[in-house]
């Protein structure tokens, strides 16, 4: 990726929804340069979707929590298999730090929330979990 597809990529980040005039336009490059790119970005994966984001007041009624994943031993790989492959993790991420990974949870409600933890320290491979349930956001 050169400095252009950084830029692109930039663009789409703060609205994915701009046409390809309007990012030719920016960055200062054509529409088939543009349309080129893109297609670049996706074929090779480093695109790999377009999301919508609401606010989380725009969702009151969704419960939103964070997890730290302890792994044990060598088995990341394993872990981060099966924790994609669970409904209720939204996003996970590889830290550094006191957590392994940290897995971002969504339920419709505390019942749902509790089966979703209650699923995920079952997976072969986690030593121990912590859990914080969103409350606010500032930004």
């Amino acid at each position: 990726m050169d400095d252009t597809d950084q830029r692109l990529i930039s663009l789409l980040r703060q609205n994915a929804r701009m046409n390809i005039a309007d990012l030719a336009y920016k960055l200062g490059v054509s529409r088939g340069t543009v349309k080129n790119r893109l297609r670049k970005l996706e074929d090779t994966q480093v695109i790999v979707g377009y999301t919508l984001k609401l606010r989380p007041q725009a969702e009151p009624e969704r419960i939103r929590a964070w997890m730290g994943v302890l792994v044990e031993g060598n088995t990341t790989r394993q872990v981060i298999a099966s924790l994609l492959g669970e409904p209720g993790v939204v996003a996970l991420h590889d830290t550094n730090g006191r957590w392994d990974l940290l897995a971002e949870i969504e339920a419709i409600s505390m019942g749902e929330l509790s089966q979703v933890l209650e699923r995920i320290r079952l997976v072969t491979g986690i030593r121990s979990t912590e859990t914080n349930i969103h409350l606010a956001s500032y930004r």
